[in-house]
Formats: structure tokens, sequence, C-alpha cells
């Protein structure tokens, strides 16, 4: 049976350009860059261009792109690095309530240490009101972290707004005035343009594996005049801030994999929004008691994500992954939990419609057969969940009016 992968949002397929980029580095190129024989210096070089390569991706310079081994440690270190580095100045740091648990979770060890840490409320499209942030905002806020797209939901934050927000307030932390601004793009990064200067963000992390470079390798923007303590000590790789041996061959293939990425980004995404949106018409249309999560507009192009009524998640998983078709339930790194997701949770879902969720996410190579085969299991799945669920004959018969009018009271539709 072929398998149909739609779980881009976990990782991707390292597409054989990059592979083919990277291989000589394992190989006769195999060089420590900080030797100053030739090897090592050809190996720097490599370095070297691959930080241009994101440099330029990024609209900033060169000086300003430090790799890492994720977006993970890019966000840990963005968020603690600036905290240590100013808690002189204050300790608040405001966040959302739908990051990406590196983000919840740095700030959470932020909180044992004694800093203060405000969560803020999203709308029904997982959306941070400016308004709210800037109510939020003290003469003590260090920071804010707010993702630029959203990991589960795909909904597209109004950066440019809340980075200006920040700057207006805070307690003098970024070299444009207020608090810092950091911003989580691994989702967003490869299907839609960003732009540093335009976002106005003095941080934002990136990670390879979201754009067909291998697991292992990402960057972590920090502008000019940013003071963010020192991530790892010992050597003095990435100019002093970021100690140990360079992953060259992941750092040759994460910039080959974004100039890639870059050469086709427009085509591409229109591309991935005409299936996307294909996509989410056949769900909505052929399987009743089922909602879009998040805006259909306003979303990153690859990211479907619906929650059907009646159903538990993970049977659905498994029927669909019996059919050959790879998607997920929400984030990547809980997939393993049984709580349902904290963003479907923070956007208004109950308990009970916060576990029937499914997301599928599209890349390049995704295809109009795999979206349409992709959806006809999903009716035959969502079919055979139902025909089992004691639940749904409930409701079929007409016996769980409580639970049909605690659903209609939470906006959930497809409930007469």
């Amino acid at each position: 049976m072929e398998t149909i992968y739609l779980d881009n949002a976990a990782t991707t397929r390292v597409r054989q350009e990059v592979v083919d980029a990277m291989l000589p580095y394992f190989t006769e190129e195999f060089g420590n860059p900080s030797s100053i024989y030739g090897l090592g210096q050809r190996a720097s070089d490599a370095v070297r261009d691959a930080r241009n390569i994101l440099a330029d991706a990024f609209n900033c310079t060169a000086k300003e792109v430090f790799f890492t081994s994720g977006g993970s440690e890019g966000d840990n270190w963005a968020i603690k690095g600036t905290a240590h580095a100013h808690a002189a100045k204050g300790k608040h740091i405001i966040t959302s309530a739908v990051e990406h648990h590196a983000i919840l979770h740095s700030c959470e060890a932020l909180e044992k240490e004694g800093f203060e840490v405000t969560y803020l409320p999203v709308d029904q499209g997982g959306r941070v009101s400016v308004e709210d942030l800037k109510n939020a905002l003290r003469d003590d806020t260090i920071l804010v972290t707010i993702m630029l797209a959203n990991n589960e939901i795909g909904t597209i934050m109004p950066i440019k707004e809340l980075a200006e927000a920040a700057h207006a307030h805070g307690a003098g932390t970024s070299p444009q005035g207020g608090a810092m601004f950091h911003t989580d793009a691994v989702q967003a990064f490869a299907h839609m343009p960003v732009d540093v200067q335009d976002l106005g963000v003095d941080l934002m992390s990136v990670s390879g594996h979201k754009l067909h470079a291998p697991k292992g390798v990402g960057a972590l923007y920090i502008r000019k005049g940013c003071k963010l303590q020192t991530f790892m000590d010992g050597g003095a790789q990435e100019r002093g801030k970021r100690a140990t041996t360079e992953n060259v061959p992941g750092i040759v293939g994460f910039g080959k994999a974004t100039e890639l990425m870059r050469a086709t980004l427009e085509e591409d995404m229109a591309r991935e929004k005409e299936l996307r949106d294909h996509c989410i018409t056949r769900i909505l249309s052929e399987i009743p008691h089922c909602k879009l999560n998040g805006d259909w507009e306003g979303r990153l192009v690859n990211n479907v994500n619906i929650s059907f009524e009646f159903i538990e998640g993970e049977g659905m998983l498994l029927q669909m992954a019996g059919n050959g078709v790879c998607v997920s339930s929400g984030s990547a790194c809980t997939s393993g939990s049984l709580d349902p997701s904290h963003v479907l949770l923070a956007i208004g879902l109950p308990h009970e419609i916060a576990h029937g969720s499914m997301r599928l996410t599209l890349d390049r190579d995704t295809t109009l057969a795999d979206i349409d085969h992709a959806c006809d299991s999903l009716v035959k799945v969502i079919g055979n969940l139902r025909a089992m669920s004691p639940l749904y004959e409930d409701f079929k018969n007409g016996n769980y009016e409580s639970i049909i009018e605690y659903y209609k009271e939470n906006g959930v539709p497809n409930c007469n």
C-alpha cells in the first residue's frame, strides 16, 4: 500500500538535492570549521555560505544569524537568554496561550525562578489581540514571545502590529525600544515570506526539518544590539554565543533547502492553498458534524485542522494509518499525550470535541490524488467510528439533548 504523507508540520522528507549537498561534508570534506588548514577552512566556508543564504531569506545581516539544533533550542535560547540577561530591568514576560510547548515550558521554567508570565488569550480563530497585548504590557516587561503561525491550526498572527506594540512600552530591553519581541517562525518559514525587517521582530527561531532539510539543525535570528545570555559555554563558535562544533552537514543542508524553498515559494503557496481549500471543502461538505478549527483565511496555506463530533482522535489516526494516510491529532511534540490539545481548548472547543480532531498538513509534493484519497478514506473512517459510537447512536435517536444544547451554547455547528 502506498503511503500518503500529510503530516508535514511534524517533519518533512529531506529533498534529494539537499542530501547531495550534504554528503561531501560527511566524507571528504569532514573538517572542523575552527581548524586553520584547508580542510577546516572549506568547512568554515560552507557554514558561511549557508549563513548568508539564511540571512538573505530573513532580510538581515549574516552576523545576526546563529545556527542551533532546531526550533526548540532557538525558543529556549531566545526566552531564557533574554530573561537572564535582563533580569535587573524586569521579570515580566508575555506570551500566548497557544504557543508551542518549547515556549510554554520555557516560560514555566522561568516562573520557578521568580519571573512573572502573562498568558494572553486568543479568539475563536486562534489569534492574539493587539489590544490585549497593549493592556498587558508593563514597565517591567522585558520580553514578548508570540508565534508567527500556529503549529496546530495554522493561524497567522498579526506579528508586525504586536511587535510595534511591544516596542512602544516595556523595560527598554529591545534596541528598538520597549520590550524585546521574539517570534517562533518554525511552521511559517516554509510556507510564507518571512522578513524580519517588515515584521519588526528582535528575535526569530526557525527549524530545518520543516522545509525538507534534516532534523537537528535550526537558526535563531538575533537583531543587532539585542543582549542575550550565552546559550552554551565552551569554545568560540557562533561568535562566542553558542559553543560546540558546528553541525556542518546539517547546516549545509539547511542552507540548500532554504535556497530551494525560496526559488518556488510563490507557486508552491498557490498550489498548496488550492489543495488545502479543496480538502476543507470536501470534508465539510461530505462529513456531517465537523468543524474547521481556525479561520479559513488567515491560516497557513498547507494547514487543515478539523474536529469531528462523537469520536476519539486516536481511533481516527489508527484507521487512517491503516488506509495508508499519515496524519496527526496536533503537535508532533505531544502526539503521545492523551490530553486534548491546549490550542483547541484555548479557542473554545470543549474537551469532548477537542479529543476528536485531526491535522492534515501538505507540502510541495502533495498531489490532488493524495488529497482525494485522504478525503475518501476519512469519510469511511468517520462512518466506521460513528457506527460503533453509543454517543452518536443516542444523538441520532434524540436521546442526548443535554450534549446537543451544550454544543449549541459553545457555537459548534451541525448540531440540529
